[in-house]
């Protein structure tokens, strides 16, 4: 199995993305009409097809320009907090990947990483705030720690995958302290963050691609 993800691995796995958040749709939706505006789901699943629709014309020959192109896809189509969010993780992966055609493990980790230092940058959320940064910031580590440990790219992003998931499930009692879900207060309290969610979707699909067929 392969240690790198190439641009067309890339690709696999923001399609496989885009599948997933349009098949979880509606949930994602249900979630944020809890605690927030009630279009998360409609929202991710336009930019992630907006961002495939692109792909489809055309696969960028290095790393940095396919991440920027799906960063800039994504601010200018998704609407709501979550366009800019995302928007900014997948634009700072580009800037930090670099002009290479593929990225290794550790290559992968550092790009992720400040992916997530954007979306501090912009949002500001720490750990409990019940955000996205609750499912990615775990995610973000366990990728690291397994890495560091000498596991496999695989066996990596499976750990990042299920620390996403524990972390969208920590959500759950939070009171949010960010966001629109802020103004309910203690009423906040008791749903899961769907920012949370589709950042969980997000490295399930990276773990998934990564340990697919093929590679």
């Amino acid at each position: 199995m392969s240690e790198t993800l190439d641009t067309l691995d890339l690709v696999t796995w923001l399609t496989a993305y885009r599948d997933a958040v349009t098949e979880q749709r509606a949930w994602l939706t249900e979630l944020d009409s809890a605690i927030g505006d009630a279009d998360h789901g409609a929202n991710m699943a336009r930019g992630m097809g907006a961002v495939v629709d692109k792909l489809d014309q055309g696969v960028p020959a290095t790393v940095d320009e396919l991440l920027k192109s799906v960063g800039m896809t994504l601010v200018s189509s998704v609407g709501g907090a979550s366009g800019p969010l995302y928007g900014t993780f997948f634009l700072r992966m580009g800037m930090s990947a670099g002009a290479v055609p593929s990225l290794d493990g550790p290559a992968l980790a550092a790009t992720i990483r400040a992916g997530l230092d954007g979306i501090v940058a912009r949002g500001k959320a720490e750990l409990g705030d019940k955000t996205m940064f609750d499912a990615m910031a775990p995610a973000v580590d366990a990728l690291d720690a397994a890495l560091a440990g000498g596991a496999s790219l695989a066996d990596a992003t499976a750990a990042a995958a299920a620390a996403a998931v524990a972390g969208r499930d920590a959500t759950v009692p939070l009171v949010a302290r960010k966001g629109r879900a802020s103004y309910l207060g203690e009423r906040s309290a008791g749903h899961m963050d769907p920012g949370a969610a589709s950042t969980a979707i997000l490295f399930e699909t990276l773990a998934s691609t990564v340990a697919g067929p093929g590679r």
